[in-house]
């Protein structure tokens, strides 16, 4: 069900805003601006409702610091608001939201307005979610790990979570294309698409395909101990599925070498500060596959 968050310090009008929505929607709320935004981060609702004008930090302050945030900023808003005048709606329109309704509020144009924005939020999703899918393998592709690489890292910074990340090549896989020909190449590239996605268990780990041969492995709220587990059983995983790799000199079966990294990343850091996990979990693959391939290795330096 939908879930939709008002955000108004009138309790009283909050009641008759849920009354109203409770048929279309699972509804909650918040009486001010920051306890709004620490919910909302939480878990994100598909609509907020957003009072314009509230002690301490105003409902466009509110929709601001919603379109600076990765992690909020595709969440639509309608502010609902007394003032009626054209210069309000527009800076309503201007601080982010996507629609306006003045109180007192009408009830058909209420429920009317929220379930236009609910179906446009869910065709977006839809598309934005067809967009990060790599078309061979359907796990994630390159776009959409970079965004959840630096949503994952500011989400981290904020909550003093560990980061982890493994970084994966399919050893030879030149060699696997120059036998099997590029469709047994693509064959196998979905069969380890596949492995790696069986490892993102939490829904917020994230499995795809980076480059032609390469994956990632995300893994939030995780230490080096987790990531290690998981690149351990990735590999067993791998060797499970006995593909044969004939012109392989590491194995007679598809190998994979992987780089492991993880990070507490600082409150304060610099943009693009999260591609340093990547140089190392980086460095890392390049280790496993100078010291023979068919393994992991772990950054040197956390």
């Amino acid at each position: 069900m939908n879930s939709i968050l008002i955000v108004d310090d009138n309790v009283h009008l909050i009641a008759v805003l849920g009354k109203m929505l409770a048929p279309i929607a699972q509804v909650r709320f918040a009486t001010a601006g920051l306890p709004a935004l620490a919910q909302m981060r939480a878990e994100p609702p598909q609509l907020v409702l957003l009072d314009a004008e509230m002690p301490g930090m105003s409902g466009y302050a509110v929709c601001q610091a919603m379109r600076a945030d990765p992690e909020l900023d595709k969440i639509p808003v309608i502010f609902v608001t007394a003032h009626n005048d054209a210069q309000a709606e527009v800076r309503a329109l201007d601080a982010g939201a996507v629609d306006f309704i003045t109180k007192p509020v009408n009830e058909p144009v209420l429920l009317a307005r929220v379930q236009t924005q609910l179906r446009l939020k869910a065709l977006t999703d839809e598309l934005r979610r067809s967009a990060a899918i790599d078309g061979l393998t359907r796990v994630a592709n390159r776009g959409a790990f970079d965004e959840r690489l630096q949503l994952e890292h500011a989400r981290a910074a904020r909550t003093g979570g560990e980061l982890s990340l493994l970084l994966l090549d399919v050893d030879h896989f030149k060699r696997f294309n120059d036998h099997y020909g590029h469709p047994g190449g693509d064959a196998c590239l979905r069969e380890i698409a596949s492995a790696l996605a069986g490892q993102a268990r939490r829904p917020a780990d994230l499995a795809s395909r980076i480059g032609g041969e390469e994956f990632a492995l995300l893994l939030p709220d995780t230490d080096m101990a987790g990531a290690l587990g998981a690149a351990e059983r990735l590999i067993a995983a791998i060797a499970s599925l006995a593909l044969p790799h004939a012109a392989s000199p590491t194995a007679a079966r598809v190998t994979v070498s992987i780089g492991i990294a993880s990070c507490v990343p600082p409150q304060q850091q610099a943009a693009g500060a999260e591609r340093q996990l990547v140089e190392r979990a980086d460095q890392a693959l390049y280790r496993a596959k100078a010291e023979g391939r068919n393994r992991a290795c772990a950054a040197l330096f956390s």
